[in-house]
């Protein structure tokens, strides 16, 4: 029988030291010095990543601006182009050696949007692909093009995976007009709690309501992530990381 997934919640990071980490998960899963795969889940202080495929007009305004503003930007290896992760938003990066599972990029790709799509089921929320485009969308009734409610965007080391993906939950969306998100003109964002309001539903709103849609679209995520990828997963502390964990 497969060994389990350890998720491990890393609460809320900045993005800097959750990349170093990344970066040396991936190295020792390659290496044999970690033994397991893991599903790390954290919220980010606002921040902007370009990707390996980011095109100069994906960030209309200038970094020093977005800087002065207090948004990071962080060039990486992820395919890609530019996206946007702030706090309300899950973010998942799975180190999971694909030898375990099938070498392939696509696939692994694929298995990513089901994992996401199944959580937003688990949430209410009607998802699906958007042929030609990686990620997860979702289009309320009578609108005539759906909105993108997830963005996926990789990196393979020797078929061990890092980066991974970012689910709008509680996000202030006005953030994603700093960058035109993943290089798509005209792109609609949205999350959990804007698609819940549109369905005339409450749930987000005030500290405890938010806090269980937190939760909520988290223990969703979790539980997709193990249906898609069959394995069983084991919920594990920070400390679990060992040396590598941030500070």
């Amino acid at each position: 029988m497969s060994a389990p997934l350890v998720a491990v919640d890393l609460g809320r990071r900045r993005y800097g030291e959750i990349l170093q980490l990344m970066r040396t998960l991936c190295r020792d899963r390659v290496v044999g010095k970690l033994a397991r795969d893991l599903l790390l889940l954290v919220e980010h202080e606002p921040v902007v990543t370009l990707g390996r495929s980011t095109q100069a007009a994906s960030l209309p305004f200038p970094r020093g601006l977005l800087e002065q503003r207090g948004i990071e930007v962080f060039e990486v290896e992820r395919g890609g182009d530019v996206t946007l992760h702030a706090p309300g938003q899950l973010v998942g990066y799975p180190i999971l050696d694909l030898t375990g599972w099938r070498q392939d990029l696509h696939w692994y790709l694929r298995q990513l949007e089901e994992a996401l799509i199944r959580a937003l089921s688990q949430l209410g929320i009607p998802a699906e692909r958007n042929p030609g485009k990686t990620g997860v969308w979702t289009r309320a009734e009578g609108a005539e093009k759906a909105a993108k409610i997830a963005s996926i965007g990789i990196h393979v080391k020797q078929w061990v995976t890092m980066h991974g993906f970012a689910l709008n939950v509680l996000t202030d969306l006005s953030l994603f007009e700093l960058i035109v998100p993943c290089g798509i003109p005209d792109v609609v964002m949205t999350s959990v709690a804007a698609e819940r309001r549109r369905n005339g539903g409450a749930e987000g709103s005030g500290d405890r309501g938010a806090a269980e849609l937190w939760g909520s679209a988290r223990e969703a995520v979790i539980a997709g992530f193990g249906e898609v990828f069959e394995r069983e997963v084991e919920r594990a502390p920070t400390a679990a990381l060992g040396a590598t964990q941030p500070a």
